[in-house]
């Protein structure tokens, strides 16, 4: 029991800290590469791009690499290193001499992000399938509470000096990797790992193992619909200003109150509601709530209204944890590190196409130079996403469950693999198939 709630809080505090350090560093990596290019907006503009591009490039293939490594080797070796991994990239970026060094920093950042996946696996494991979408949930929690803190901690920290925020970073990353080397448990026993196969790890195979099963595919679709809808997020601060003439207070206050929401829902109902109406319905209200959400952002004629929609919006919250719930049931406990890469990989492709397909849809229904004037066009195409996506889900099916035992499941001693030390990390990998 001990040992289960040791494992649970560190996933928590993985995810969380994760976040935070990815927040943390948005409101100051722009003033680092401005000072890299002699303050040239328009080069800064382009290179931030190509950082997001980099980024999302890295999780799109690496993603199912560890996946499906976390199914060979376990969940606390990928973890761990990819903590250790996490905390040493941000060492690398506050040392950073030129603009090249950062955007290593970004490849390096990309690859370890891509454990989230695992995190996901890690909860699979340890957690009976009736209360996978409720655990997903606080999980859920995490990510609001480490975006709503990020990038208030990072404003402050590195308002006279950016660099001072990346060794804040370090510091949350290593602290966590420390507490995670020291006290948490491996979660997938022995005798449910799965040989290592470059064909489920690269981004094409791990689709595969979506389309093993009619429903499952139908779910991976429905995610990548709700992961490019979420991306108009990319157009939320552009779109305030240019609609109600809000400055950087204003976003970033309106932010605090995505995070809150995003925690409260998540970590707070999501775990009742799916208890009462079941993971298939929770997903298609989820997306319900969110495509209304959009709707009156996008018919917002104040900034009021606009930041009402929020709460709205933030329901839809309770809909991705149902979805992973479900699919969770759909492969087998040896295969969950390779089904959470795989949704990884859907993410990451909705990560590249969301800000341009938004991005484009705003910059054109806004150009004088068209006849039909519509801001909010890319709010009422997310909405229609949304619609879409929960037209599907209505005809999915609600899995069963047999009766469980009322007893908290127990998760595997750490048992190191054949000619490895009880306290040695590293060499759990073996570095022929290593990343």
């Amino acid at each position: 029991m001990r040992n289960r709630q040791a494992a649970i809080a560190f996933i928590f505090v993985t995810v969380m800290l994760d976040m935070l350090a990815l927040g943390l560093i948005a409101p100051v990596l722009p003033k680092l590469v401005l000072s890299f290019l002699n303050n040239d907006m328009t080069r800064a503009a382009n290179w931030n791009g190509i950082f997001l591009t980099v980024f999302a490039a890295m999780q799109f293939f690496f993603s199912p690499v560890i996946g499906v490594l976390s199914d060979r080797v376990g969940r606390r070796p990928v973890l761990l290193l990819s903590s250790l991994g996490l905390g040493l990239d941000y060492v690398v970026m506050a040392l950073a001499p030129t603009i090249g060094w950062l955007f290593l920093g970004r490849i390096i950042s990309g690859i370890t992000a891509s454990s989230i996946p695992t995190a996901f696996a890690y909860i699979a494991d340890v957690t009976p399938k009736e209360k996978r979408a409720g655990a997903f949930g606080v999980i859920g929690a995490a990510f609001g509470i480490g975006f709503t803190l990020g990038p208030a901690v990072g404003g402050l920290v590195g308002n006279t000096n950016p660099r001072t925020a990346f060794w804040v970073a370090a510091g949350f990353s290593l602290t966590n990797w420390l507490y995670g080397f020291l006290f948490v448990p491996e979660s997938l026993s022995r005798d449910q790992r799965k040989d290592f196969s470059w064909r489920r790890a690269n981004p094409v195979g791990s689709l595969t193992l979506l389309r093993s099963h009619p429903d499952l595919w139908k779910l991976a679709t429905i995610q990548f619909l709700a992961y490019v809808s979420h991306e108009i997020f990319a157009i939320w601060a552009l779109y305030a200003i240019y609609r109600f003439g809000w400055g950087p207070r204003s976003i970033g206050e309106s932010l605090v109150v995505v995070g809150i929401c995003t925690a409260a829902i998540s970590g707070g109902l999501t775990g009742r509601i799916v208890a009462w109406l079941g993971e298939r319905r929770t997903l298609y209200i989820g997306q319900f709530f969110g495509a209304v959400g959009m709707v009156i952002a996008g018919a917002a004629r104040t900034g009021a209204v606009y930041i009402a929609s929020i709460p709205v919006i933030s329901m839809w919250n309770i809909s991705f944890p149902a979805a992973q719930g479900i699919m969770t049931h759909h492969v087998s406990e040896r295969e969950q590190g390779e089904l959470q890469g795989a949704i990884g990989s859907l993410r990451s492709i909705a990560f590249v196409i969301g800000p341009f397909l938004f991005s484009w849809t705003f910059a054109w229904f806004i150009d004088p130079k068209h006849s039909i004037q519509l801001p909010a066009a890319g709010y009422y195409l997310a909405a229609g996403l949304l619609f879409s996506a929960m037209l599907m889900a209505t005809r999915i099916k609600q899995p069963q469950f047999a009766p469980t035992s009322t007893t908290t499941p127990q998760i595997p001693d750490v048992v190191p693999p054949e000619g490895v030390t009880s306290g040695s990390v590293a060499p759990l990998i073996d570095p022929k198939e290593s990343i």
